[in-house]
Formats: structure tokens, sequence, C-alpha cells
């Protein structure tokens, strides 16, 4: 039987000011300490890198491009010609150079993400489409490009391998336990890497308010009319106020293998960083260049 299909939203596309570019962005710029001293932690655990030879041994990048290319739709000009532009523009803003390709793969799923060893691309569900206006999309493909421009999506691409194919990987001689550990040491900085890609969005986008929205948004869905964004403000800030031990524990133990932190923690931190940490000072132009990254 057939089923109605439901109206489709305004598209807002235009923005109050012209959006700063940032020439030369390193990513330096943006990334949360959190996120730094993760990754440090995790080069440091024994066996990452002898784990990341045998998955890229197991499973080439060619083959996870050849597998969106063949099950999804490659976004350019004339595919999602809309989301092709504001992709193109995110990409400028922010100087990812080259730009990833970008793909568009059917799933009810909200979530995106990005792919690939030396040539990373980026995928976003379908179902972001229908729950974000172009202007919140701007967000999320801000906060892909900014996991590109960090290296992130090695580390990330290889723990959604280890994953899908732990069973194939139990007879690598590092035990069971040790490759508990790289898993456990990768996902603690994976969370961590979303405030960093976050914060990425935000220079994208360039305005908190529709940010906090996407936040709300991916928490709570589509019925914007239904909610508010000062209420999820204020939820965000009651929730990191449940301060005792035992509130500390639980989060913690929430947390446990998730990929993501929370919505509400993650629109506190950004918000953090929007009024109190460098966001002005690199819209103003102030801000670490690539010409500077240490080699």
């Amino acid at each position: 039987m057939p089923t109605a299909k439901r109206p489709r939203r305004a598209k807002r596309s235009t923005p109050p000011t012209p959006r700063v570019c940032f020439p030369e962005l390193s990513s330096r710029a943006y990334e949360h300490p959190a996120d730094r001293a993760a990754l440090a932690a995790l080069r440091k655990v024994k066996g990452v890198d002898l784990v990341l030879r045998k998955l890229m041994g197991l499973v080439g990048e060619r083959s996870l491009r050849l597998l969106f290319l063949g099950s999804a739709v490659r976004v350019e000009a004339d595919q999602f010609a809309r989301l092709h532009r504001v992709y193109r523009e995110c990409a400028e803003t922010l100087d990812v150079r080259p730009v990833p390709e970008l793909y568009v793969t059917q799933t009810p799923l909200v979530n995106a993400g990005a792919v690939g060893v030396d040539q990373p691309f980026i995928v976003l569900n379908s179902a972001l489409l229908d729950l974000l206006d172009d202007d919140e999309l701007r967000f999320v493909l801000g906060h892909e490009l900014g996991h590109v421009l960090s290296g992130h999506v090695l580390y990330k691409t290889m723990l959604q391998l280890l994953l899908r194919v732990s069973l194939v990987l139990t007879g690598l001689p590092l035990g069971n336990l040790a490759l508990f550990s790289i898993i456990s040491a990768l996902n603690e900085w994976d969370r961590k890497s979303e405030y960093s890609a976050d914060r990425a969005g935000l220079l994208a986008l360039q305005d908190p308010e529709l940010c906090y929205r996407v936040s709300m948004k991916m928490a709570g869905g589509g019925q914007v009319d239904q909610m508010s964004v000062d209420a999820f403000v204020r939820q965000a800030e009651e929730y990191e106020q449940a301060g005792n031990i035992l509130d500390g524990a639980l989060k913690l133990l929430n947390l446990l293998g998730r990929s993501h932190p929370f919505h509400v923690l993650r629109l506190a931190e950004l918000k953090r960083w929007a009024e109190t940490g460098d966001y002005p000072r690199i819209l103003a132009g102030t801000y670490p260049r690539r010409v500077d990254d240490p080699g």
C-alpha cells in the first residue's frame, strides 16, 4: 500500500552575513585538548601499529571506496546539486584541499562519517537530508571535513573495521585482551575527536545557535516546533551540574561502548568554545596556519 509523502521543509541557504574563509587553516586551531591527549595515549598502546598493518592487508582503501561507488550516490554538480554546492562552500571555508568525494547512502539512521586512509571520502546517510536544512547540513559537512583535516579518518576507519572483523582477528598474536585494549583506546579517542570536529562544523556554519539546533534535532528529531534550543541548553547545563561521585560514575558507565558523546555534552562543549574559547579569534583571522604545522 503506497504511503503519503511527507511535505518537504523550506531549505535555508542564505547566511545573515557573508561567511569568513580560513586560508591555510591548521587543525590545531580547533582541536580539543582531550582529543589530542587521547590520540597521544592511543599511539602508546602496545600493538596498535601491528593491528593497523594487518587490517590494511585485509581490507584496502580501494575496496572501501568501491563499496560506496557501487552502492551509494556520489554527490556531484548534477547529483544532489544543492548539497554539492553547500559542500563545496564548506570545503572552501575550511580550505580543505583536495576536496574529498561525498556520497549519500540510503538508510533511516541519522549519521555521517569520513572513511579512508590516504584519500578519505565522506558519507552522509539519507536520513540527514530529511532532518536538516541546508544551513544545518553545513555544520555536519564541516564536522566531517574537520575529521579529514585533523587526520582522524585513518583511526576511525580502523576502529570500524576492527569492530566488524574482530572475529577474523582473533588469530593475531596479540590475544583477545590486547585486542580489547586497542578497541577500548580507539573508542575513548573516537568520542573525544567529536568535540574537535564539532568546532570545525561551527567554523563552517558560523552560527552557534544553528549548531545547537542541530544537536537538539539529532537528540530529539525534526519536530522543532515542539522543542526549544534554550530549553535544550538548560538541559545540557543541568546534566553537567549533576556532579556527585555517583553521578560521575553513572555518566562514565553510560558512555562505555558509545562512538559519540551525548548530544547535550557536545552542545555544552561547543557552547563553551563559542563563548570563551578561540572561536572569536579565529573568525577575526587569528589562527594557526598549516605552513607552521610541525613536520
